[in-house]
């Protein structure tokens, strides 16, 4: 995995204060680091995400505007809604993390030359799984996988990632079943697509400012860590961990 000689693996008890990205003139807030398990989980509660090609250094962002769904306000389109009716997938969680990951990073999308889920951030997302933050979605036909996404859930925030199908409305199937269905029940408050997608929008994403984001969030993890409401700095928060198995059948 790359990283910088110089700049230490943090854990997942570690925390690196990130510069404000509210004083960024772009996207990009940092480059450089690591992908270890505490520099990641410090970035997303910052409001920032690594991004980067493979060729490129390793780029932190916090896109303005932020692209995000509130699950109160979830929009399932009406030929959606018919076909799931008529259930043709089974959804489940965490039954296929790797497959998942690795399709997410294989299938080719219109308009779209290779892929960010380079070798190294798969590395980093396969840690984060045995650590017990990312999560998958999967949508089965049979015994074949037929679509899903990933993404991380820090306390009540899940952050979605990425993802694929192979057969039509099989992801958007696993999502709608995961944010209709379960992600409440998990004591979910917000869904980050961090960037603007049609896909997303049909669910009833939408864009707010940086600023807003930023503030949201500290709103969010204040709720359930005492130490983060008043320094900013993390204590419980990455120590609750929800295991999705309890919720899917």
């Amino acid at each position: 995995m790359r990283h910088d000689p110089d700049f230490p693996w943090l854990s997942c008890g570690d925390f690196f204060r990130f510069p404000d990205p509210e004083a960024a003139e772009g996207s990009v807030v940092a480059a450089g680091g690591n992908l270890s398990p505490g520099m990641v989980l410090s970035a997303y509660v910052q409001g920032i995400f690594p991004w980067f090609n493979e060729d490129d250094p390793l780029l932190w962002h916090s896109p303005d505007p932020r692209f995000v769904l509130f699950p109160e306000f979830l929009h399932i389109p009406s030929r959606l809604r018919r076909a799931m009716k008529k259930p043709r997938f089974r959804i489940t969680a965490d039954r296929a993390f790797e497959e998942v990951l690795a399709s997410c990073a294989e299938i080719p999308r219109p308009g779209q030359q290779g892929t960010w889920i380079t070798a190294d951030m798969r590395e980093s997302c396969l840690i984060l799984r045995k650590e017990g933050f990312m999560h998958s979605v999967e949508a089965w036909d049979g015994s074949r996988l037929a679509g899903g996404f990933y993404g991380m859930q820090i306390g009540p925030v899940f952050f979605g990632e990425s993802m694929f199908s192979r057969e039509p409305d099989s992801s958007k199937t696993a999502f709608a079943v995961f944010a209709g269905r379960f992600f409440g029940s998990m004591g979910g408050t917000l869904i980050d697509s961090q960037v603007y997608t049609d896909h997303m929008a049909r669910f009833g994403a939408r864009n707010i400012s940086r600023q807003a984001y930023i503030r949201l969030l500290h709103r969010c993890f204040s709720g359930c860590d005492i130490q983060y409401r008043k320094t900013g700095v993390p204590s419980s928060l990455f120590c609750r961990k929800t295991d999705w198995s309890a919720f899917f059948p």
